[in-house]
């Protein structure tokens, strides 16, 4: 799997450019496109940011079967992948903490159940909401430039580049 991009806090506060050595949680997160290739973002209204479907890796758990799992839990959604994205590091010096997330792109089936989300997804409001491809990169650009809060930035930034990724491959395919 091929690194996408490592985000520091050089990207988030400017300051200078450092990586911590030991992961400290994986994570298996992307994209969710639908038959007319509208894209699953969750909503939280607890803090009005969008974020893309995902979550930690457990103890054993394939970061592939992580990532169907959490479509399905977050979004009620059955998913296939389609395409493999690669990894992003996030290197959290404040907080000497570095996640490391498998990205990839899937393919929403048929919805099977509702969201089972956990208590603090449901404290913080989260719901799916469905967009164009355009809709989703400007709510996620618009989230990056409007967001104060120090580990928020980090994951709007990594979910804006899991975005930005998935939309260049859709591209490609496209031609």
């Amino acid at each position: 799997m091929r690194l996408i991009r490592k985000i520091t806090d050089n990207d988030i506060l400017g300051s200078a450019l450092e990586y911590i050595d030991t992961i400290s949680r994986y994570g298996s997160r992307g994209v969710v496109v639908d038959n007319l290739m509208n894209v699953a973002l969750m909503y939280m209204s607890s803090t009005n940011l969008y974020k893309l479907p995902g979550g930690g890796v457990d103890e054993g758990e394939d970061s592939k079967d992580a990532f169907l799992r959490e479509i399905q839990e977050e979004t009620g959604y059955d998913a296939e992948i389609i395409h493999e994205l690669g990894y992003i590091e996030e290197h959290k010096n404040r907080n000497n903490y570095m996640q490391f997330s498998y990205c990839y792109l899937a393919k929403a089936n048929d919805s099977i159940c509702d969201p089972m989300l956990t208590d603090n997804e449901i404290q913080l409001g989260m719901v799916v909401r469905w967009m164009t491809l355009d809709q989703a990169l400007s709510v996620m650009q618009e989230s990056v430039l409007n967001c104060a809060d120090y580990s928020a930035k980090f994951m709007l930034l990594r979910d804006q580049t899991i975005l930005e990724e998935a939309i260049c491959r859709l591209t490609e395919e496209a031609v």
